[in-house]
């Protein structure tokens, strides 16, 4: 089916843009398959860390251990070197002799004593020496890799180890099978192991349940929120509700609760706003039908030759053309923006008066309209545009006047004043009524939010802050006044001087 005009302005309003089925936009953005969890993935994390660090605990452990268990054995050497040097050569029992070496674990016992090195026991067998080993000078760098090299080494293998004797600069030395050293070693990193283990779990359980506890099941409860809003965001029940924490997980709840109801009135706002642009996009159509028959109408009466006719006749065609550009233009605010404005030197006195004549503020109506605007006040404007600004904020206050009647033009009235600043031109539109409340203040310009009447749309204000902005300006609302009192700023377009030299110099 075609689409008419009307449903493509609908469209416009709802902030949509035209040719698009409204089905086609509510398509869901795919959702990424789920894999392994925080939970699994906390679990897999805390173990590997745990076995890492146990890891670095057992590598210097498995080398002390094994420096330990070889001093122990040097020890026994001293011992037994210091025996067999006390005693007479030869007068030693060989029974002693062996258990002495038994002692020390070793198949040989040597003493380097100044330049003289002396062999003062061995077995009936002394093996060939694979491996040499100084304790006198054992840094932690060389003890790991020759501790590994103990635990991967075959079995049989002969090892010579050597440390500092009684006095200085002498040392014992022994000859040893590693085979005992290396099953010692087995059975420590076993025993190890196992209490590995059992801490491993333990510290891994602790820190699994604490993380768990303290930030995956917040992140859980924040993703389940965000998913369940998500589906249907229309729902402030499903908006996420903070427990209370001062952390950041606090934070993350309550700023997430924050967007939820913001993006919940945004939505509301949305739907409002589509709503409304449909309604007027029906009323807009035939409203523009009666307006063109009431302005064939006010041509007729153009021609008749009543003087009080031809006086108003003019202004009433102007009114109506002004109308019938309001209904083009009604459902512009739903658009992504407004025309740009057609800015050209407008005398800001007679649009104050304009502005008065339209609102229907005579000399005999009980709110009373103040031009204080001077003659030769001009700036550079659309003037359509300022004219809307302008209507929106006296009617504005015309309605905040109109709420504690009767009302006397003495005390009731509406003031527009203007003045330049250099290059900026400033219009104040005041009233002398209650003011703006407070609660009204925060949101004052923004649409559906400015409104303090009952049945308002709170568009007014939205629309005239909209147009000031097209126009490099600002509107504010002062402080310290009596009323409400709105301050407009609009500067000049800056002047390119080679141009206008370039319009002169033609004109010339």
């Amino acid at each position: 089916m075609a689409e008419t005009s009307d449903d493509r302005q609908a469209r416009e309003a709802a902030g949509q843009p035209a040719g698009i089925d409204p089905a086609a936009l509510d398509v869901a953005a795919p959702v990424p398959s789920r894999g392994v969890g925080l939970s699994g993935k906390l679990l897999i994390l805390t173990t590997l860390f745990i076995l890492v660090a146990e890891v670095l605990i057992y590598v210097p452990a498995v080398a002390n251990f094994r420096n330990s268990w070889l001093d122990d054995r040097l020890a026994a050497g001293r011992t037994a070197a210091l025996v067999l040097e006390a005693a007479p050569s030869g007068m030693v029992p060989e029974g002693l002799v062996r258990e002495l070496l038994d002692s020390a674990g070793a198949k040989a016992v040597a003493l380097k004593t100044g330049p003289a090195r002396r062999l003062l026991a061995a077995s009936d067998e002394l093996p060939d020496v694979d491996v040499t080993i100084d304790m006198r000078n054992q840094p932690i760098f060389r003890s790991i890799p020759e501790a590994f090299a103990t635990l991967f080494a075959r079995d049989g293998r002969a090892m010579r180890v050597m440390g500092e004797a009684r006095r200085a600069g002498d040392f014992v030395e022994i000859v040893m099978d590693e085979t005992p050293l290396r099953h010692a070693m087995l059975r420590f990193s076993k025993t190890l192991l196992i209490y590995s283990l059992f801490i491993s779990a333990v510290s891994a359980a602790l820190v699994y349940v604490t993380l768990h506890l303290m930030f995956v099941r917040p992140m859980r409860r924040l993703t389940d929120t965000m998913i369940a809003f998500r589906e249907n965001p229309e729902d402030i029940s499903r908006a996420i509700v903070p427990t209370g924490r001062k952390d950041e997980v606090g934070v993350a709840e309550y700023e997430l609760q924050s967007m939820q109801h913001s993006l919940h009135d945004m939505l509301a706002q949305r739907s409002r706003l589509a709503a409304l642009g449909l309604a007027v996009s029906k009323i807009n159509h035939d409203l523009r039908n009666l307006l063109a028959s009431a302005q064939l109408f006010s041509d007729r009466l153009a021609n008749v030759p009543d003087p009080t006719v031809q006086r108003f006749a003019p202004k009433m065609i102007q009114a109506l053309d002004r109308a019938i550009a309001f209904c083009q233009s009604t459902l512009s605010y739903g658009r992504a923006h407004e025309a740009p404005p057609q800015r050209r030197p407008v005398e800001l006195a007679a649009l104050a008066e304009e502005v008065r004549e339209t609102m229907g503020l005579g000399e005999d109506a009980r709110i009373g309209f103040v031009n204080a605007v001077e003659d030769d006040i001009s700036l550079d404007a659309d003037p359509d545009h300022l004219f809307r600004v302008l209507l929106n904020l006296a009617r504005n206050a015309h309605q905040a006047l109109e709420s504690r009647a009767p009302n006397d033009p003495a005390r009731d009235h509406i003031r527009i004043a203007g003045r330049r600043e250099g290059a900026v031109a400033v219009i104040e539109v005041s009233d002398t009524g209650p003011g703006v409340p407070e609660r009204a203040r925060q949101h004052l310009f923004e649409a559906f939010q400015g409104s303090t009447r009952p049945g308002g749309t709170g568009l007014g204000l939205a629309i005239a802050a909209e147009l000031v902005r097209a126009h490099g300006g600002t509107i504010t609302l002062a402080d310290g006044t009596l009323g409400a009192t709105f301050r407009i700023t609009i500067p000049d377009r800056p002047i390119d001087l080679a141009s206008a030299r370039r319009a002169q110099r033609r004109r010339a």
